[in-house]
Parts: C-alpha cells; structure tokens; sequence
C-alpha cells in the first residue's frame, strides 16, 4: 500500500513540475493544476499516516477496510476511478489537440498518426473531445451527486427525527416527485429551464434527492428510539447536536453506498439529455452529443460512436463495482 501511495506522489509530483509552464494558458489549465496539488497534498498526507502507523494500529483495520479492500471488483472500479479521475484533471495538459479546433481538410477521417481516433464532422480530434467530455461527465456527476445528496439528507434528517406534520409534509412531496419517472422529469425540467451547463446541474441535483431522503429518513426512524438518543435529550442537547452528531455518523453507510452508486446514473442522465439535445450544448465536448452525432457518420468513422459509448459504460461500470463493494462491506449481516 505504501509503494503504490509512494509512486502516486511521486507521478503527481512529476506532472505539478512539468506542467507549471502551462498554467497560465487560460483558466482552464489553472483549475486543473490547483485539483492536483490538492490530490498531492491528500496523497502525502495518507503517506504520513501509513508512515505513523504501528504495526498493532495496522493490524487492528477495520472490518469494513479489510472487506473492502478484498473485493477484487470493487479494487478494479477504484482503480478505474482513480485513473478517470486523473484523466479528468489533466485533461489539458495530455490532450493531443485542441477540443474545438475545426479542420475543414479532414473531415470524419479515420485514426491516423495525426488523430488517434480519427476526427469528427468538423474535423474536431475525437480522442481530445473524448478526454474533455469525461472532464465535464465527471465533474457534473459528481457535483450533482453533492448536491442531492445534501439536499435530500437533510430532508430525510428532519422528517424522520420530527415526524408527524413534518414528516408526512416532506414525504408527500417526494412521493410526488417519485410518481414521474427520473428521466421524464429531468426532461421536463430541462425543455422548462432552457439548455445549458447551469441549469443541467440544478436538474440533476433535484431530481437525485428523493432516494437519499428516503432512505435517511428510514434510518432516523430506526435510530431516534435507541438508548443513546434518549439519553442525549435527557442531556440537554439541542436537536440539531442530536441530529449532527449523534444520528447521522449512524446514517452515513447507505449515503455513501447510494452516492457511488447514483455518480453512474448521473452521468447515464446527463449523457442522455445531451443525446436529446437537451443537455450540453455544441462546441462544448459532451459524450452524449458525440453519441448522437456519431450514430450519422458510422460508416465514415465508426470511432465516433464507439469512444464516447465506450467511455460512458466505463465510467458507469466502475462506480457500479465500487458501489456494490461499499455496500457488501457496509453489510452487518455479512460482517457477522
């Protein structure tokens, strides 16, 4: 573990020195190179910690860690994720050509030297479009994921804890939002809203909050009666020490299993929009749009179909293998 940390650093060391010339290029690059000094920093802190560690401390990992950590598909969807991760970060700094760069002389070119996976209708670089919407994928996913998982925590928090009036307020709501399917309301919200990357955002963190309120709040259900939350009340403490410090460290298992599961169908969602045509709008690199415009030059280049479609179903199937890991170590019923 200590190795593969160690070389980690050192790769992060290697791209922070060899790229300090690029930073200055646009914001872009700039907010890039600020992602991974922050990855460095995490990294060389883990390394402190194992470095501190004692052999008794190192033995003694919880169970979870170690079941974890001995899930083989959950290893691969992490590493897949990690190395995505970085994909996505140094995406201006490893693409062969410019994103947006048009080449009216090579039109739907196959791959070459010059365009590993060939080029688009506007002679656009696939490989580079491929690697940028990733970039976009990712980030929007996972800040989504943020958001609704936020939002709905502190829904399912306050109905479950409460109860009564409050309680049937929210879950009627949700249960309104839950009548629509997911992908239906995201493309009402979307044809309501208008197209763009904000508004793309806000309907994918709406829509994803309704699973997490649900699922906090039958967890609050179960934990509110216990002995330490009476005893916690007897104390004196205000709901919201209760709520924060007590009930929710209890509740965290399943958010974290849902939000590695729901990154997946985030991204399958924005994916989707932007095929419709709803979601990220041309010249901005967006794997759905690809898709969908690669399905008219199939038999002209069939990469452009196949990169975006491939990189989707990566993405999804390594947080689906995490998700599945966090949920089996997460498992008491197992664990005993």
């Amino acid at each position: 573990m200590f190795k593969k940390l160690f070389s980690l650093l050192l790769f992060n060391l290697f791209m922070l020195v060899n790229n300090l010339s690029d930073i200055q290029k646009n914001q872009d690059t700039l907010i890039s190179y600020l992602f991974l000094i922050l990855l460095t920093i995490m990294v060389a802190i883990l390394i402190s910690r194992q470095l501190n560690k004692s052999p008794s401390s190192s033995k003694s990992r919880s169970l979870i860690v170690r079941k974890l950590v001995g899930n083989k598909n959950a290893m691969i969807g992490l590493v897949i994720i990690i190395f995505l991760l970085y994909i996505s970060i140094l995406a201006p700094f490893i693409i062969p050509d410019d994103p947006l760069k048009m080449n009216w002389g090579s039109l739907t070119q196959g791959p070459s030297m010059d365009h590993y996976l060939g080029t688009d209708e506007f002679g656009r670089d696939i490989l580079s479009r491929t690697i940028y919407g990733t970039r976009i994928a990712m980030g929007i996913g996972i800040f989504a994921v943020l958001i609704n998982s936020l939002i709905g925590t502190t829904l399912g928090l306050i109905a479950g804890y409460y109860g009564g009036k409050v309680d049937n307020l929210i879950m009627r709501f949700i249960e309104m939002f839950n009548s629509i399917p997911f992908i239906l309301l995201a493309i009402a919200l979307m044809s309501v809203l208008g197209t763009g990357l904000f508004n793309l955002i806000i309907v994918v963190s709406i829509t994803g909050m309704m699973q997490f309120a649900r699922i906090i709040r039958g967890s609050v259900l179960q934990e509110k009666g216990k002995e330490y939350i009476l005893a916690a009340e007897a104390m004196g403490n205000s709901d919201f020490r209760i709520l924060i410090k007590h009930i929710l460290p209890n509740c965290l298992s399943p958010v974290i299993v849902l939000s590695t599961l729901r990154i997946g169908e985030m991204i399958l969602t924005i994916a989707g929009l932007s095929f419709l045509g709803l979601g990220i709008q041309p010249p901005t690199p967006s794997l759905g749009s690809m898709l969908s415009s690669g399905q008219q030059y199939i038999s002209e280049n069939i990469m452009m179909s196949i990169a975006p479609g491939t990189m989707i179903l990566l993405i999804v199937f390594a947080f689906n293998l995490l998700g599945d890991g966090l949920r089996d170590a997460f498992d008491s019923k197992l664990n005993n």
